[in-house]
């Protein structure tokens, strides 16, 4: 008896360390699987709240002038802070939701507010006289936004959005701290487990640029399509 417990403690030290398996790669992908779709969810709404969010400070006064303090708060605090204060508030309130939709909430709010002050910029880059000229040829406030203002404010903003969703995608490995496994934290339990990091590591980062690397090749290629 005094030697199977030996046994099992030998199994217990030694299993921590049992190298990677083909059984782990299910659960490599399945936090590969939760980062695109925080991505897409995030990068889905934080972009149409951002839109509507950047049109607004652009049009009215108000909006310009009341929203300043939110955006530089959320564009000045680390990201991963506002993970743990998001986490924590929502506990404070006797709320249990699930760490997805607490980062997906999180994500979308900090990538609205890139996309609202990259719209903002490219509205404003716009000149007047071409708005003007629009109004001069019939056309509503609504047809010359549609057909003059916000074509040209895509080519101005785009880049900018680009940059900001592949940041998205990188900063969604934040997430880990309020307990939710996406890949970087898949990583690092197997990581823990079977002291591959190198491994590990290198294909965690393949991921991220197989991800990220198509996306920007099509922003270079529509960017110019855009400027012909």
């Amino acid at each position: 008896m005094a030697r199977l417990q030996t046994g099992l403690n030998v199994m217990q030290f030694v299993l921590p360390y049992s190298g990677l398996q083909w059984s782990d790669l299910p659960f490599m992908l399945e936090g590969a699987w939760r980062t695109i779709m925080l991505t897409i969810m995030a990068g889905s709404l934080g972009t149409l709240l951002g839109v509507i969010v950047g049109w607004l400070r652009e049009t009215f006064v108000s909006f310009r002038i009341g929203l300043i303090p939110f955006i530089d708060v959320i564009r000045s605090v680390p990201l991963i802070i506002q993970f743990i204060l998001v986490n924590s508030f929502q506990s404070i309130l006797g709320l249990q939701f699930d760490p997805f939709w607490i980062g997906v909430v999180t994500l979308s709010i900090y990538m609205a507010v890139l996309t609202s002050e990259l719209v903002r910029a490219g509205l404003q880059s716009v000149r007047p006289e071409l708005s003007r000229a629009g109004r001069s040829l019939g056309m509503s406030y609504w047809q010359g936004f549609l057909h003059i203002r916000a074509p040209l404010a895509i080519r101005t903003a785009l880049p900018g959005w680009i940059g900001a969703l592949i940041a998205l995608t990188k900063d969604t490995a934040l997430v880990s701290v309020i307990g939710y496994i996406e890949l970087l934290r898949a990583a690092q339990v197997l990581i823990n487990r079977s002291n591959e990091a190198l491994l590990i590591l290198a294909g965690v980062g393949l991921f991220y640029f197989v991800i990220c690397y198509p996306v920007s090749l099509y922003a270079r290629r529509l960017e110019r399509r855009l400027a012909i």
